[in-house]
């Protein structure tokens, strides 16, 4: 049996992720991290409630005892780490909160995963992998005519956001490199799909279209974006858990490159088949 810790799980992918490893994977147990801010809610979990191969725990991964707690507690064979701050509109209006848990609590885990990994067995050890789940951000923005990010891309992070989850890669990558500690980097595109908060473009346009409110659209809208199904995230993610060589980063991506303009276009278009006798169109 497979236990992972997941931490962030009550937020939107994390959430998505452990519906995803529980119906797919039957040798697997979670152990859910989730210090519970305003992105993460346990309703998005509810239904899990009496399912003995998960299990929930308040804490923040900028605490170390509590990090030391869980580690101590089990036999943790995978860390599967989504909690981040993740939105670039706050990060630009509170910068340190990005830099305390995307920097600050990504290198408190890898410090608990670190411990932990060097007590196990040898052959505990080789199987165990640090997961982390980062962003296509961190390679800046696409114009128009450029082609696709791809692993081998430059970072050029624009937002405090995109800065943090940076060097939280290059901490993961360096203990890699140090340590040996079995550690994978995703960078994955927008995604969306079920639980995602409200804030966030995509359901953002969709509930301001349906009360007839404003759509918040940046400058000419022309911003391109790659968007990925939640659940397509899901199964790379467990691929990656299971055939992912450590060292490595992997692109996630849905091959889906749109304007935001466009998105909104496309939604409003669905809106009006699907809600005929709106008052807004």
């Amino acid at each position: 049996m497979k236990k992972v810790l997941v931490t962030g799980g009550a937020g939107f992918i994390g959430s998505n992720f452990i519906h995803f490893a529980l119906e797919n994977m039957r040798d697997i147990t979670i152990i859910n991290l989730d210090a519970l801010t305003y992105a993460g809610n346990l309703e998005n979990l509810a239904d899990l409630e009496g399912d003995t191969r998960y299990s929930f725990v308040h804490g923040d991964i900028c605490n170390m005892e509590c990090l030391t707690s869980i580690f101590t507690s089990n036999e943790i064979n995978a860390v599967v780490h989504f909690a981040a701050e993740s939105h670039v509109d706050r990060s630009i209006k509170n910068p340190m909160a990005f830099i305390l848990t995307n920097i600050v609590g990504t290198a408190n885990l890898l410090n608990a995963s670190l411990h932990a990994w060097e007590r196990m067995k040898e052959s505990q050890g080789s199987a165990f992998r640090f997961l982390h789940i980062s962003t296509d951000e961190v390679f800046g923005s696409l114009g128009a005519d450029d082609p696709p990010f791809t692993e081998q891309s430059a970072y050029a992070p624009n937002s405090p956001y995109a800065a943090s989850k940076a060097s939280a890669d290059y901490l993961v990558r360096s203990y890699g490199q140090t340590y040996g500690l079995p550690a994978i980097i995703t960078n994955c595109s927008n995604n969306y799909g079920a639980y995602q908060y409200p804030e966030k473009f995509i359901p953002l346009i969709i509930l301001n279209a349906i009360d007839g409110k404003p759509l918040p659209i940046y400058g000419d809208g022309g911003q391109i974006r790659d968007w990925l199904y939640v659940d397509d995230h899901c199964a790379a993610l467990l691929k990656i858990l299971e055939n992912g060589k450590p060292g490595q980063s992997y692109n996630i991506g849905g091959n889906n490159q749109c304007t935001n303009l466009e998105i909104a276009h496309r939604i409003c278009t669905m809106l009006d088949e699907l809600l005929p006798d709106s008052a807004h169109k």
